[in-house]
């Protein structure tokens, strides 16, 4: 990026959007301030102090990381986050409690993919193969397909084993939205750079620490060290154009302070809010998403273990849950789970005590032989009724140019990816960039 000399720039929004247009833009040479209404950064992906004496905070959801967050990997190494300390990387395994599903190994992406299908546990031959067949006819039309497919519409002549062990899972993982709705051609921008674009790149990275420790923390601390502000609690209520927002290079006032650029790090409603009066036509576009909640109930068990950092579950009309995390295995509290709720409206219009014992339900399924060693009790059930847009063909998402001098910033934005930590990522780093 080349260097800003000086300018003044303005990022409203302290999440993931927010945290690397700042930084990328103080190290661009400009003076940069973060505005954040929230008394902690993070955005959607935060951690949340529990009001109980000596208790480790829990994060707002069970994030994951994977390898291709090539980004957000580079902007941790900025801020002085080291990798080996706040995540867990390990080659992607998806595996059930009963030893069914698939584990990549180490190796170049194509052969690791076969080698991985073959060696699945739960398929016969021609389940196998006819996924190799699928996947490499994706890579010959280059990971492509018609945008108003959905991908229930792209996998439909694969087998039911291999629709329901692999292909739903990783799409409502990816994308948040059900199989049955969601966009074929960003699941295969997925497939693509994650699974076949290089080593390591669909390897797991999850979080050791709290999400905070990952990137907010130490962003905040390497902005502050650098000159950048950072104000928490202070929610902007207006955006104007001094001499006009037409101009090549307006000067911006927010809440009657002066910028030369500003970065909309909010999310997409507020954004839609800010500028109705100085882009109508972006607003709209920006207040036309629709969204998908996600749900994560925690449950602590003395002295349990799962099989693996993260084993996935059979959903199902009773069973909500698609994923189950163990925190002991991955450095932090011992005993601790999270079992993670993908495209959860339905469950979470039945309340959280229904979602709770459904999970609590389940939660036999994720452990070998279905017992625990004591009655798992539910620590805490956190939902995020925003947590991404729903991800459907040919979806209209605004782009990230407002007006000149006003960007916006955020995974919603428009890009070939879902709503993602990466998004996030790359979306303020090309807002710090547009502003250079």
């Amino acid at each position: 990026m080349s260097a800003v000399g000086g300018r003044r720039l303005a990022v409203i929004g302290g999440g993931w959007a927010g945290l690397a247009a700042a930084v990328r833009a103080v190290q661009a040479g400009a003076h940069a301030t973060l505005f954040e209404m929230a008394q902690q950064l993070g955005g959607r992906a935060r951690s949340v102090p529990l009001p109980l004496a000596g208790a480790t905070a829990l994060d707002n959801g069970q994030h994951i990381l994977v390898g291709a967050y090539r980004r957000t990997l580079e902007l941790m190494h900025t801020v002085g986050a080291a990798e080996h300390e706040v995540l867990h990387r390990t080659p992607l395994v998806l595996r059930y409690a009963d030893g069914r599903g698939l584990a990549l190994p180490r190796g170049p992406a194509w052969i690791a993919f076969v080698r991985a299908v073959a060696a699945c546990n739960g398929w016969d031959w021609s389940d196998r193969s006819a996924l190799i067949r699928a996947a490499a006819g994706w890579a010959l039309d280059r990971f492509r397909c018609d945008p108003a497919l959905t991908v229930d519409a792209l996998c439909r002549t694969l087998p039911t084993a291999v629709r329901q062990l692999l292909i739903d899972p990783l799409c409502v993982a990816a994308l948040n939205t059900p199989a049955r709705e969601a966009s074929a051609q960003v699941l295969l921008r997925v497939l693509r750079d994650a699974l076949f674009a290089g080593r390591g790149g669909a390897d797991l990275l999850l979080p050791r620490r709290p999400l905070g420790e990952v990137l907010p923390q130490p962003a905040a601390r390497w902005l502050a060290a650098r000159g950048g502000v950072v104000r928490l609690g202070q929610r902007i209520t207006g955006i104007e154009a001094v001499g006009g927002h037409n101009v090549q290079a307006p000067q911006w006032r927010i809440d009657g302070e002066s910028f030369d650029g500003v970065v909309l790090a909010v999310p997409a409603a507020e954004a839609a809010r800010l500028v109705a009066t100085l882009a109508p036509a972006w607003a709209a576009r920006a207040q036309a998403l629709r969204y998908e909640p996600i749900a994560t109930v925690y449950l602590e068990c003395a002295g349990a273990r799962l099989p693996a950092a993260m084993t996935a579950l059979v959903e199902g009309p009773s069973a909500p849950a698609q994923f189950a995390f163990d925190h002991g295995a991955l450095g932090g509290a011992a005993g601790r789970f999270a079992f993670v709720v993908s495209g959860a409206a339905p469950w979470v219009e039945r309340g959280s005590g229904a979602l709770a014992a459904a999970v609590l339900d389940q939660a036999r399924s994720a452990m070998p032989g279905g017992t625990w060693p004591t009655a798992p009790r539910v620590l805490k059930v956190l939902v995020e009724r925003r947590a991404t847009f729903r991800c459907t063909p040919g979806l209209d998402r605004p782009p990230a140019a407002i007006a000149p001098g006003l960007v916006a910033a955020g995974d919603y934005v428009e890009g070939p990816y879902p709503a993602t930590l990466e998004g996030a990522v790359r979306a303020g780093e090309a807002a710090a960039a547009a502003l250079a």
